[in-house]
């Protein structure tokens, strides 16, 4: 089964989580290039990952049907703040964002930011703190741990993509990069140049994402609470559980 294959699926999923027909209509944000959680269909006609199928799902059981906006990150965010949408996806809550939208308590996912490299490195779990000394790897734009950035130990060079990171990884003008676990799996597994090149070697830290519902749109505070109600409900019934295994068992090399 390709990974496509289990992204539709995921979503025809996410329609039938629930029986009753929705009542209500809301628009959200979805980032366009963060692969395998949300990115544009090749043929532009939505987004595709395991976010928008879980987004979609949530709302279901609380008889709310989504549209989706499909844009860049930022350009999300904006959209959230300035209440064009109701909410955004994928966000980590920070010191800077952390009162410019309401939260739902529950994360959406939780994911590992993770150090990748090359597969002739020597296998062990490393650490941030290994990584002292070394050439390291970042996508311009990103958020990284503040201790990460600030530590002049490290040495860091920026690029203007993932896609960017790895071959700078490959090419050896790095030591290490850090690319978030699934994603980077994802990367290996669709591109058939990148076989037998990396590896994940250890992780800085897990992050927890969430909807960023907007404080300017009528309706975010009231569907950051509904959203919560729908993400517990398919806690409980199972879904999120199922859909998190398909999902990870697709990418995991």
């Amino acid at each position: 089964m390709g990974i496509r294959t289990t992204w539709s699926m995921l979503l025809v999923w996410a329609g039938l989580c629930a029986s009753a027909m929705a009542t209500e209509v809301v628009t959200v944000a979805a980032e366009d290039d963060w692969a395998p959680y949300s990115a544009m269909r090749a043929d532009r006609s939505g987004p595709e990952g395991l976010a928008p199928a879980l987004v979609k799902a949530a709302f279901k059981t609380q008889d709310v049907d989504v549209r989706f906006e499909v844009v860049p990150f930022s350009r999300c965010l904006h959209y959230a703040e300035k209440g064009r949408v109701v909410g955004c996806f994928d966000t980590t809550r920070t010191r800077v964002n952390k009162d410019r939208f309401y939260w739902h308590p529950t994360p959406l996912f939780r994911e590992e930011l993770a150090i990748f490299g090359r597969a002739d490195a020597p296998v062990r779990e490393l650490t941030q703190k290994d990584l002292e000394g070394q050439t390291v790897g970042v996508t311009i734009g990103y958020t990284y741990p503040t201790d990460f950035m600030q530590n002049p130990r490290i040495f860091k060079l920026s690029a203007t993509s993932d896609g960017n990171l790895v071959k700078m990884l490959v090419a050896r003008r790095v030591n290490y990069i850090l690319l978030n676990t699934m994603p980077g799996y994802y990367r290996i597994k669709s591109e058939p140049a990148l076989k037998g090149q990396i590896k994940r070697l250890g992780a800085i830290r897990m992050d927890s994402f969430w909807v960023s519902f907007s404080r300017t749109h009528p309706d975010g505070k009231r569907m950051s609470e509904v959203f919560e109600k729908g993400l517990q409900a398919i806690k409980a019934n199972g879904d999120y559980d199922r859909m998190m295994r398909a999902f990870k068992q697709e990418l995991q090399p």
